[in-house]
């Protein structure tokens, strides 16, 4: 409802915090510069009615033009600020602690950053987490399903005055008539079909799954990949079917083996046994995977395939 004679404009306040113009500061003065090249320590900002003011520590690369770089970080962060927050920043002031020497030869600090954390061993590849969504909403369902019937039947003879459902008389008057002896042998059916269910739901809780996938290396911190082992033993498959001679290729990929099976048409056994196996072993390599699975190659030779001739011309 509005208020008559009162402007839209003044029918309240949106007040900005100063900690969150802090951190929009922060974050400006990370992008000033190509991606990991500034670092932030210790900053401030206050905010008055309209008007905010930032102050922002930060950590140069060396070798930088000092006074370059550090008026591109101070305009990037007013800049940047004044945008987001939609309040005036006449000027902010930049404070630079440190200048950090590069490591030789790197491109960028990011890099560094990740070739660190991978030779500390602080990148760790960890195996995909099924949410298993599909037994647990079956689980749901027929549970829910159950209890909607007994709610339903309840209901009806409570509020509406019927009589209860026949298979709801029949099993109370068999549960009153026949108690968890061994005798009752379909209550301990259903009991041991509980557990069963219990016991499954409980393994599916505590166990990755996922078994279709393989772990691939991070290639930053926090960002984990996966490729699904089809799509390895498609990459398998074709890196051996076109090598001469080669025939009936069958591939299966599990977490710990992969096999290739192959057929030879014509040529000399050993020499295509190593030829297949090294172009798996590329392959496999190429993936990426954080713990290749081991290879193991098979190859026989075909019906039609004859020796070939030693010393001749082959005919």
């Amino acid at each position: 409802m509005s208020v008559p004679g009162v402007p839209a404009a003044d029918r309240g306040t949106t007040t900005v915090a100063d900690r969150a113009v802090r951190r929009i500061a922060e974050r400006a003065a990370t992008e000033a510069l190509a991606p990991g090249e500034v670092r932030t320590g210790r900053s401030s900002a206050s905010v008055r009615g309209r008007r905010a003011r930032v102050d922002v520590t930060v950590t140069l690369p060396y070798p930088l033009v000092l006074d370059e770089s550090g008026e591109r970080v101070r305009s990037h962060v007013a800049d940047r600020t004044a945008r987001l927050t939609g309040l005036a920043v006449p000027t902010a002031r930049v404070r630079v602690r440190e200048l950090r020497v590069r490591a030789a030869g790197e491109g960028t600090v990011v890099a560094q950053t990740v070739a660190e954390e991978q030779a500390g061993g602080e990148l760790r590849a960890r195996r995909p987490w099924s949410p298993r969504r599909a037994p647990v909403a079956v689980a749901a369902l027929a549970a829910a399903a159950a209890c909607a019937v007994l709610l339903y039947d309840v209901l009806a003879v409570h509020a509406a005055g019927r009589a209860p459902a026949r298979w709801r008389s029949d099993l109370m008057d068999r549960l009153t008539t026949h108690g968890p002896h061994a005798g009752a042998w379909p209550g301990a059916v259903a009991a041991f079909a509980v557990l069963c269910l219990g016991v499954w739901l409980l393994v599916l809780a505590v166990t990755p799954g996922a078994r279709g996938r393989l772990p691939l290396r991070p290639p930053l911190p926090d960002v984990r990949a996966v490729i699904d082992r089809s799509a390895v033993a498609t990459l398998l498959r074709d890196a051996v079917s076109g090598l001469p001679g080669i025939t009936r290729v069958r591939v299966r990929v599990g977490r710990r083996r992969a096999t290739v099976r192959a057929g030879l048409a014509f040529g000399e056994l050993d020499p295509a046994h190593r030829a297949l196996t090294e172009a798996a072993e590329r392959a496999l390599a190429s993936c990426g995977a954080a713990r290749p699975p081991r290879l193991r190659v098979r190859l026989r030779t075909e019906p039609a395939w004859r020796a070939p001739a030693q010393g001749g011309d082959g005919q």
